[in-house]
């Protein structure tokens, strides 16, 4: 297998474009085991035009993990939303420090499960998540509008307090999965809010409730909350027809869906189709079931 592996790095630098084609197949077949050799080949050369294949296939040998990994986590009945926003934070950043984040988000939970007890309204309990992400911990949302692709990703708003809709509600959700908090995302048009429902105790977490189960929705963005009659109010605005979908909790998976689509147009925006391209492609690995 060394000989193999050897003679095709050689070959990497082959003027001949089917050759090239042939050499870059086998490699990937190799999957992220041959990192370091690409990387130790991408420093002893001096040629540009080389250096781009080898990254080139780095790439490409990360995204086929990011894709594995993406539909090992969507076939999960219940998959873990922090374990999704960790994939999806390795397609750009591959060398994630896995064990850090996972210590930010654990410091986190630890700050709010301290605060919370059993005897609190669902208004005192959003309070607390208020208090301890955009008080203590000083976290700040942007609108979609601002098209930054780093505000995507988890590790980044761990790291400088700033994200999205998507990232903040992701932290959000991910909170309330480990502490049994009712808040769940909905499928609301052209906006990502979470409703706190009413729900029994040990009841399954992702049971879809009906409309009048929720008490109120918020915007993760800054925690503003939201009436029923206000979503009701702002659905009309829209003309949107009335659909009971719209007050069900969405799937994990489905959540994921909806930021790589908006994700994707990110990208667009920024003229790098490349990238727009392949997170279409890991969005196509969520693609939720036509109702």
């Amino acid at each position: 297998m060394a000989n193999e592996i050897h003679a095709l790095l050689q070959l990497i630098d082959d003027p001949d474009e089917e050759v090239y084609d042939m050499v870059a197949h086998k490699i990937l077949k190799y999957g992220h085991t041959i990192i370091p050799q690409l990387e130790a080949l991408w420093e002893q050369t001096a040629d540009e035009a080389v250096q781009k294949r080898i990254e080139h296939l780095i790439h490409r040998v990360n995204f086929e993990d990011v894709q594995l990994s993406l539909l090992k986590w969507s076939k999960q009945e219940r998959p873990s939303i922090f374990e999704g926003a960790i994939i999806i934070a390795q397609y750009q950043y591959p060398q994630l420090n896995q064990v850090l984040l996972r210590q930010q988000f654990e410091r986190i939970r630890k700050d709010v499960w301290l605060e919370l007890n059993d005897n609190m309204s669902p208004l005192e309990t959003v309070e607390v998540f208020t208090s301890i992400l955009f008080s203590y911990h000083k976290f700040i949302g942007h609108e979609l509008t601002v098209r930054e692709p780093n505000y995507f990703f988890i590790n980044n708003l761990l790291d400088s307090k700033q994200g999205n809709c998507y990232t903040l509600g992701l932290l959000i959700l991910s909170l309330c999965e480990v502490l049994d908090v009712p808040l769940f995302a909905i499928d609301i048009p052209r906006q990502f809010l979470l409703a706190y429902i009413s729900i029994l105790p040990n009841m399954a977490f992702l049971y879809l409730m009906p409309q009048q189960k929720v008490s109120f929705y918020v915007d993760p963005l800054s925690f503003t909350r939201f009436t029923q009659q206000e979503v009701d109010a702002y659905l009309k605005k829209l003309q949107a027809a009335p659909n009971e979908l719209y007050f069900e909790p969405v799937t994990n998976q489905k959540i994921l869906y909806k930021m790589l689509e908006d994700l994707s147009l990110c990208y667009t925006y920024k003229k790098d189709d490349l990238r727009a391209e392949e997170i279409s492609e890991l969005k196509q690995i969520l693609m939720p079931p036509k109702d």
